[in-house]
């Protein structure tokens, strides 16, 4: 992560025109309106993830990457219950299909493409298994049990978890979450270190540098959260004006909250750093499905309204899939590009198939 001893000046400007934005909003809407809102949102989004990756340079690795995956999903949370507010019984798959999109986005596009570009420039590249395993044997077990199971169970009908099997999936998911952060930066921090990060250069930021991000990245997520609820009607009419599922709304979302994330991953990935780029990408898809399920879950409950989590039976084929070639891929310690082409094969199988189901 390369940034300046220096608060980048753009990065001060956008929650500055977030907020005038939102202060127009209020006083009328139009498709100009609107407009501003998607460029400040996407600008706010981008701003905080420089900031996070700020601070995270400040706390050193495997540290920068957890605040980096945190940062993300409290985005990608605060979308979620943001448009869950406002869209009522229609938003109760929201959150399943966000997460099951922020899942194959991470685990076939973003790994797909840093493996397949890694492998174009640097021909092979290698990585700590034992970390990469770790991950997946804790994503594996979380995205199953929250995605796949329910349409399982027979207390409550359909792709739903009862109230009591939602607040027992709600803490395992916490709890499986929790093993892996420490297992990331206490129990074997090794794990998930690469030999040669330490000896790359980078400009140390100060204290005061990185408390003024600390406070930039809050004030960025906030003005993610209330430009979201002011995008969101325009979003899901956009969507349904073009005929297409409600599904495209969630991978919309994930899309958004992890274009900065998957730029950074992509660059870690051509400096060679492919440990870096999935720390990044697994630890992202971890805390988005670690986080947010459990956090629209206990929303969800205070709102006495139902939370569809099953997904379909082709959704399902094409996770199980995913989670297969990916410990393929990863089984090894070393990538080529054929691992990249096969991911992004899939990835591309997932986007066509969501638009035509």
């Amino acid at each position: 992560m390369h940034h300046s001893a220096r608060i980048a000046p753009w990065t001060i400007a956008v929650p500055l025109f977030a907020g005038a934005v939102l202060a127009a909003a209020g006083l009328g809407s139009g498709a100009i309106i609107v407009a501003f809102i998607a460029v400040a949102l996407a600008g706010s989004v981008f701003a905080a993830v420089h900031h996070a990756e700020a601070v995270a340079q400040r706390v050193g690795e495997p540290f920068g990457t957890l605040v980096l995956a945190l940062a993300v999903t409290l985005i990608e949370v605060a979308l979620i219950v943001s448009l869950m507010a406002a869209g009522g019984e229609e938003a109760a798959g929201l959150a399943r299909d966000t997460v099951f999109a922020a899942v194959m986005i991470i685990l076939n596009g973003i790994i797909g493409l840093c493996l397949l570009v890694g492998g174009a420039l640097h021909r092979e590249q290698s990585f700590s298994l034992d970390g990469a395993g770790a991950a997946l044997v804790a994503l594996a077990t979380i995205v199953i049990l929250t995605l796949v199971f329910p349409n399982y169970t027979v207390t409550a009908p359909g792709p739903y978890y009862s109230a009591s099997q939602l607040v027992l999936i709600a803490i395992v998911t916490l709890v499986v979450y929790g093993a892996f952060v420490f297992t990331q930066t206490v129990g074997h921090r090794p794990f998930f270190l690469q030999d040669h990060d330490a000896s790359l250069p980078s400009a140390r930021l100060s204290n005061p540098v990185a408390a003024v991000s600390a406070g930039l990245l809050l004030a960025c997520l906030i003005a993610v959260v209330l430009l979201a609820k002011q995008l969101a009607p325009s979003l899901e009419a956009a969507v349904s004006k073009m005929g297409a599922p409600n599904a495209l709304v969630g991978v919309i979302i994930a899309g958004i909250v992890l274009l900065p994330e998957g730029l950074s991953a992509l660059r870690a990935a051509r400096a060679n750093r492919l440990q870096t780029s999935l720390n990044l990408a697994l630890g992202s898809a971890l805390a988005s499905i670690g986080l947010t399920i459990p956090a629209v879950s206990f929303v969800s409950l205070y709102m006495n309204s139902r939370l569809r989590l099953g997904i379909d039976s082709k959704s399902s084929v094409l996770l199980i899939l995913s989670l297969f070639v990916v410990v393929l891929v990863l089984r090894t310690g070393r990538t080529i590009i054929l691992h990249g082409i096969v991911l992004l094969t899939i990835f591309v199988v997932y986007l066509f198939t969501t638009v035509v189901p």
